[in-house]
C-alpha cells in the first residue's frame, strides 16, 4: 500500500494508457471483420473518403486558429503581474493548449475511423444475426469510447506530473502554476470540440435534410437509396458528426470536468500522504478507474436472438459500470482523503465527498432515464407525435416543440437537487467531483453513443447495396435504439456541463478576487441579460448555416435528377462527390461565426466590463445554455423516433399507417427540422457554456480586482481551520498561537503556519495542535 501511495501519480496515466492498449485490441478485432461483397466495399469506400476529406479540410482551417491562440497564450503566459497583483503562469500553457488541440481532434479522428470500418462490417453481421450486429457495431463504439476517456486521462495525468517538475523550484506556487497551465489543455480541447461539433453537425445535417426533402417526399424513394445523389454525403455526416464531433465534444467535456475538480481541489489544504495532492489526484484517480470499469461493463452487452430487446444490453452494461465505479469511489475516497476538508470556509469530511460522487452518478442515471422517456419509439411523448401527424405537417411540429420543452422540467430539478446536494456534502468541491463522477464511465457512455452512426450507417449501405429486406430490419432495430443513446448521451453531456460549469465558474470567481455577484447593480444584470442570449444567437446562427448549406444541397440533387437520365432507372450513377463537397465547404465556412461568438464574447466582456459582469453574463449563458441544450436534444429525439415508427407500421385513429402515408410525410417534415436541434445547435450547447467558463477562467488573473483586506482576512481563516495540512509537520512544537501576521510571512517563505480551528481542534492530538508545518519540495512530495 504504501508503494502505491508513493507512485499513484504515475498510475493516473497509466490508467488512460490500460484504456488505449485495449481499444488498439478491440479495433483490430473490428478490422478483422468481413467487410462483406465489392459492392458493399465500394459504397464504404465512399463515405469513408469523404469523412476523411472534411477532416482534413476542416484541420487546415483549425491549424491556423490553434497557432494564433497558442501565440497569444504564450504572450499572456509571460506576463507575471497585473496591477500589483501575481500572476502563475507561463508560456508553457501555449504548449498544453496546443496538446490539448491535437489530442481533441486525435480522439475524433480514432472514432471516425472506426466507424467507417464497423459500419460495413455491421452490415456484413447483419445478414447473419442481429447478435452479430451488435456485437460488431458496439465494439466499433466501444473503441470510440475507450479512445477518447484514455486520451484524456493519459493526457491531464502525464502532463501534471511534467508541469510539477518544470515549476519544482516556485515552492508553494508550483501546484497552482501547474494548475494554472494546465487549464490551458482543456481550452484546447474545448475549443477544437466546439468547431468539430459545429461544424460536423452542419454537415451531416445540411446532407440529411437534403436528401430527405428531395429523395423521400419529392422522388418517394427510400431514405439511403443508392439513387439519391446526397446520400453518400448523408451518410459521411455521420461520422463527422455524430462520431468524430462527438469525440471531440465528449473529451471535452471529460477533461474540463476533471481539471474544473482540480482547480477547486488546489484550495484545500490537507493532511494526507499524497503530499497534500490528494484532493487534486482525486477525480484523476477516479476517471482513469472509470475507465477499467468501462471496460468491465462492455461484458455485459450482449443479446441471445432475434427478438432480444438491444437496449436491454445496452443499460445493463452502462449501470453495471456506474454500480461497480460507485463501489469503487467509496473506499478510493476513505483512502485518498483525509477525515476532515475545508475549501473557503466549508468545513466537510471524506466520507462528505463520497456522497457527492454518489449524486453526480444518480443525477446522470436519472437524467439518461428522462432522455430515454422522452425519445424512445413506444413512449407517450413520441406517440403524441406520431398521433398528431395525422392531421398535418403544423401539428406535428407543434407536438414536438410542446414535447422538447416539457423534457426540461423534471431534468432541471434533478440538476438543482443535485447541485444543493452535492454542495451540502462537500460544498464547491462536492458539486465539482459531482460531475467528475457523473464523467468517470464516460468509456462506456460513449461507446453506447458511438454505436448508433455505426449502426446508422449499416443500414444506409444495406438499403444502397440492395441487401434483403431481413438486413435493413435488423440495422433499423438497431438504429432506432441508437437514436435513443444518442439523445441520453447528450442529456448526459448536458448535465455534466452544468456542474461542470458551475465548478469552472466557482474557480473564475476565486481567481478573479471577486467575492459575490451582485445582479443588483445593473451592469452585473445587463451582463446576465446578455449571456441569456448568447446560446439563442448561436443556435441561430448554427441553424441558420444547416438550412444555407441544405438548400445548396437540394438544388444540386433537383439538378442531378434533372439533368441525368437514367438515375432513377438505376441507368446512371450520382454523382455522389459534388454532394460531399458541396457540404464539406459549407460547414466550414459556416462553423467559424458561432466559434467566434464563444471564444470572443467571455474576452471583450472580461477586459472592458470587468470580472463581476463577466460572472453575471457565465451565470445567464449557464441558465440558458443548459435549457436550450435539453429542448433541442430531445425534441429533435422524438422527432427522429416518431418517423422512425411508421416503418413497421401504426395504428392512429384505427387505421395503419406506413411510409408513404400522409402522416409519414408529416413526420418527415418534423424529423427535418428536428435534425439541425438534435444534432447541431443542441449538443453544441454543453460546450458552448463550458468553453465560455475556461476561458473566462484562464483570462481571470489578468482582470482580477486587486486584492481586497476582505479576501486576505477569509484565507487567512481558513488557513487557521485547516490543521498542518498539504505539508509535513517539523515537529518544533510551537508554544504559541500563529497570528495572521506570521501565517502571511510564513507564507511568503513557502511555508505554513497554521492553528486548527475549534471543530477541528477535538480531532487532533494536543501535540499537533500548535504547529509550525514548512511545505517540502515538490521532489519530497512523493518520496
Amino acid at each position: 500500500m504504501e508503494v502505491l501511495q508513493t507512485n499513484l501519480i504515475y498510475c493516473i496515466p497509466a490508467l488512460g494508457l490500460i484504456g488505449i492498449l485495449v481499444m488498439i485490441s478491440k479495433s483490430v478485432w473490428v478490422s478483422k471483420q468481413d467487410a462483406g461483397d465489392a459492392k458493399m466495399q465500394e459504397l464504404a469506400g465512399y463515405i469513408a473518403d469523404g469523412a476523411m476529406a472534411f477532416l482534413k479540410a476542416e484541420w487546415k482551417v483549425l491549424s491556423i486558429f490553434v497557432l494564433f491562440a497558442a501565440a497569444l497564450l504564450a504572450y499572456s503566459g509571460s506576463i507575471h503581474e497585473v496591477n500589483g497583483r501575481e500572476i502563475h503562469s507561463s508560456w508553457i500553457i501555449s504548449i498544453a493548449f496546443v496538446i490539448g488541440a491535437v489530442f481533441s481532434a486525435t480522439a475524433g479522428y480514432i472514432g471516425m475511423k472506426v466507424a467507417t470500418k464497423a459500419n460495413v462490417r455491421t452490415t456484413q453481421a447483419a445478414r447473419s444475426s442481429l447478435k452479430k450486429a451488435l456485437k460488431v457495431s458496439f465494439t466499433g463504439g466501444t473503441v470510440m469510447g475507450l479512445g477518447v476517456a484514455g486520451l484524456a486521462v493519459l493526457g491531464l495525468g502525464g502532463l501534471f506530473i511534467v508541469f510539477l517538475s518544470l515549476f519544482a523550484d516556485l515552492g508553494a506556487n508550483t501546484v497552482k502554476t501547474a494548475i494554472e497551465v494546465l487549464t490551458g489543455f482543456s481550452l484546447g480541447a474545448e475549443s477544437i470540440a466546439l468547431f468539430a461539433r459545429v461544424g460536423g453537425g452542419i454537415y451531416t445535417k445540411a446532407a440529411d435534410v437534403g436528401a430527405d426533402l428531395v429523395g423521400k417526399v419529392e422522388a418517394g424513394i427510400p431514405e439511403d437509396d443508392v439513387r439519391n445523389p446526397a446520400t453518400i454525403a448523408d451518410n459521411v455526416g455521420d461520422n463527422v458528426g455524430d462520431v468524430a464531433g462527438m469525440g471531440a465534444d465528449l473529451f471535452g467535456s471529460y477533461v474540463a470536468t476533471i481539471l474544473a475538480t482540480m482547480v477547486l481541489g488546489q484550495e484545500i489544504i490537507a493532511i494526507d500522504n499524497f503530499g497534500g495532492l490528494s484532493p487534486i489526484l482525486l477525480p484523476m484517480v477516479i476517471c482513469g478507474l472509470g475507465i477499467v470499469f468501462s471496460i468491465v461493463g462492455t461484458w455485459f452487452v450482449t443479446i441471445k436472438g432475434e427478438d432480444s430487446n438491444v437496449q436491454t444490453a445496452l443499460n445493463l452494461g452502462n449501470w453495471s459500470s456506474i454500480a461497480i465505479t460507485a463501489i469503487a469511489s467509496f473506499f478510493v475516497v476513505k483512502w485518498m482523503l483525509p477525515d476532515v476538508l475545508v475549501l473557503r470556509g466549508y468545513e466537510f469530511t471524506s466520507i462528505n465527498v463520497f456522497y457527492a460522487i454518489m449524486v453526480g452518478l444518480v443525477v446522470g442515471t436519472i437524467m439518461s432515464l428522462i432522455t430515454e422517456y422522452f425519445t424512445a419509439m413506444g413512449k407517450n411523448p413520441v406517440d403524441s407525435i406520431v398521433q398528431q401527424s395525422s392531421t398535418g405537417h403544423a401539428t406535428n411540429i407543434i407536438s414536438g416543440l410542446s414535447v422538447g420543452m416539457k423534457s426540461t422540467v423534471v431534468p432541471i430539478l434533478t440538476l438543482a437537487a443535485g447541485i444543493m446536494l452535492s454542495y451540502h456534502f462537500a460544498g464547491l468541491y462536492g458539486v465539482a467531483i459531482a460531475a467528475a463522477g457523473m464523467m468517470a464511465t464516460t468509456a462506456m457512455q460513449l461507446a453506447i453513443d458511438a454505436f448508433g452512426p455505426i449502426a446508422d450507417n449499416a443500414g444506409g449501405i444495406a438499403e444502397m447495396s440492395q441487401l434483403p429486406p431481413e438486413v435493413r430490419e435488423r440495422t433499423d432495430n438497431l438504429d432506432a435504439v441508437g437514436n435513443t443513446t444518442a439523445a441520453t448521451g447528450k442529456g448526459f453531456a448536458i448535465a455534466s456541463a452544468a456542474l461542470t460549469s458551475l465548478a469552472l465558474f466557482a474557480a473564475f470567481v476565486g481567481i478573479a478576487g471577486i467575492t459575490a455577484i451582485d445582479i443588483y447593480k445593473a451592469p452585473v444584470l445587463a451582463g446576465l441579460f446578455v449571456g441569456g442570449m448568447i446560446p439563442f444567437i448561436f443556435s441561430a446562427l448554427c441553424i441558420q448555416a444547416v438550412g444555407k448549406a441544405a438548400m445548396d444541397m437540394v438544388n444540386e440533387v433537383r439538378r442531378q435528377f434533372r439533368e441525368i437520365p437514367g438515375i432513377m432507372e438505376y441507368q446512371a450513377k450520382p454523382e455522389y462527390e459534388k454532394c460531399v463537397a458541396i457540404s464539406t465547404k459549407a460547414s466550414i465556412r459556416e462553423m467559424l461565426m458561432p466559434g467566434a461568438v464563444a471564444l470572443i464574447t467571455p474576452i471583450l466582456v472580461g477586459f472592458i466590463f470587468g470580472p463581476e459582469v463577466l460572472g453575471g453574463l457565465l451565470a445567464g449563458v449557464t441558465v440558458s445554455g443548459v435549457l436550450m441544450g435539453i429542448f433541442q436534444s430531445n425534441a429533435g429525439g422524438a422527432w427522429d423516433n416518431a418517423k422512425k415508427s411508421f416503418e413497421k407500421g401504426i395504428l392512429i385513429n384505427e387505421a395503419m399507417h406506413y411510409k408513404g402515408s400522409e402522416p409519414h410525410k408529416a413526420s418527415v417534415t418534423g424529423d427535418t427540422v428536428g435534425d439541425p436541434f438534435k444534432d447541431t445547435s443542441g449538443p453544441s450547447m454543453n460546450i458552448l457554456i463550458k468553453l465560455m467558463s475556461i476561458v473566462s477562467l484562464v483570462i481571470a488573473p489578468y482582470i482580477a480586482v486587486p486584492t481586497s483586506t476582505l479576501a486576505e482576512t477569509t484565507h487567512t481563516e481558513q488557513h487557521m481551520q485547516v490543521h498542518q495540512a498539504s505539508a509535513t509537520v517539523n515537529n518544533k512544537n510551537c508554544s504559541h498561537t500563529c497570528s495572521p501576521e506570521e501565517m502571511k510571512a510564513a507564507k511568503s517563505e513557502g511555508k505554513v503556519c497554521t492553528m486548527p480551528s475549534n471543530a477541528a481542534q477535538s480531532r487532533f492530538s494536543t501535540e499537533s495542535k500548535k504547529a509550525c508545518c514548512e511545505k517540502p519540495g515538490i521532489k519530497d512530495r512523493f518520496k
